[in-house]
This record gives structure tokens, C-alpha cells and sequence, in this order.
């Protein structure tokens, strides 16, 4: 396929003034307002919390990342912790980041056992570190017996029940 550089010329006036109006078009059109995601203002390393300011919102056009492939709403990523290093300008896969570690692994936690209008509460050795929701392995600190329970909101660890 060899390039003819007479092409254009042979359009003629109207056709010319068309492409031109075409290229113009493309180049002044807005950018596809649908693919606007938030992502790093500067390098956010592992374990790190993002805060509202490390975050800035990027119009990638139409050319941009899939949709649905990265994280498309800034209130997703601030509070959460990276657990990749998370560069400047690129966008935010979803397992890029998760719930901050309200339990590290052995830290001293509270342990509360609720059954029919019983409830228990004693200290324990988290084996695992975790989240609110996650399930981790502790080690009571009397007994030695190793129970499994979930994570709570305040960093307490519920079992049974």
C-alpha cells in the first residue's frame, strides 16, 4: 500500500475544507465525560492510609481504562489502606486497596463471646492481623486454647453466637 501524497489536493476545494472540519471536530471535541476516575496524586505505598489529598480526579477520555475495571468513586479510597504501591496518575484496580488492620497480629484484643443474654468478654492474643469483617485466629491468654472469631468496627473480636 504505497502513500499518495496528491491525495489530499486531488479532494478539491470542498473536500479539503471537510477534512479540515472533520480534524478540527476531533480535536476540539470534549473529552468522553464518562470515564473520569480518581487516582494517586503521589506515590501511596503499602499499608499506607489514603487520605482526601493524595487523591485527584482524571479524565481519561475515551481512551481510558475499561470501565468497570477500576475504582470509579474517590469516597472507595479514602479511609482504605493500598496494599500495592499505587503511582501517580494511574488508575486503581479494586484489589490494589482494602479495610484499614483494626487487629495486628500479636496485639492484645478484646474477646466477646454473646449467647442467649450471656455474654463473656476476656483478652487474647490475635495470631492474624484483620479487618472489620475479617475472621482471625486468637489465642486465649490463660487457657492457651486457639478460637476463631470476627473482627468488629471497634477492633474487638466476636466469637460463637
Amino acid at each position: 500500500m504505497s502513500k499518495d501524497p496528491g491525495r489530499i489536493s486531488r479532494l478539491g476545494r470542498g473536500g479539503r475544507r471537510l477534512a479540515l472540519a472533520w480534524l478540527l471536530g476531533l480535536l476540539a471535541a470534549p473529552a468522553y465525560a464518562g470515564n473520569v476516575l480518581p487516582v494517586p496524586a503521589v506515590t501511596i505505598y503499602p499499608g499506607d492510609i489514603i487520605r482526601e489529598n493524595a487523591i485527584v480526579d482524571h479524565d481519561f477520555g475515551s481512551g481510558g481504562p475499561m470501565q468497570g475495571a477500576a475504582i470509579e468513586s474517590r469516597a472507595a479510597l479514602v479511609g482504605k489502606v493500598a496494599r500495592h504501591t499505587l503511582l501517580p496518575g494511574l488508575p486503581i484496580s479494586f484489589n490494589a486497596v482494602g479495610e484499614p488492620r483494626l487487629v495486628v497480629d500479636g496485639q492484645k484484643v478484646r474477646v466477646i463471646f454473646e449467647q442467649d443474654g450471656l455474654t463473656i468478654e476476656t483478652y487474647c492474643a490475635a495470631l492474624q492481623a484483620g479487618g472489620a469483617g475479617d475472621v482471625i485466629s486468637v489465642r486465649n491468654l490463660d487457657s492457651g486454647l486457639t478460637i476463631s472469631g470476627t473482627v468488629q468496627s471497634d477492633g474487638s473480636v466476636r466469637v460463637g453466637g
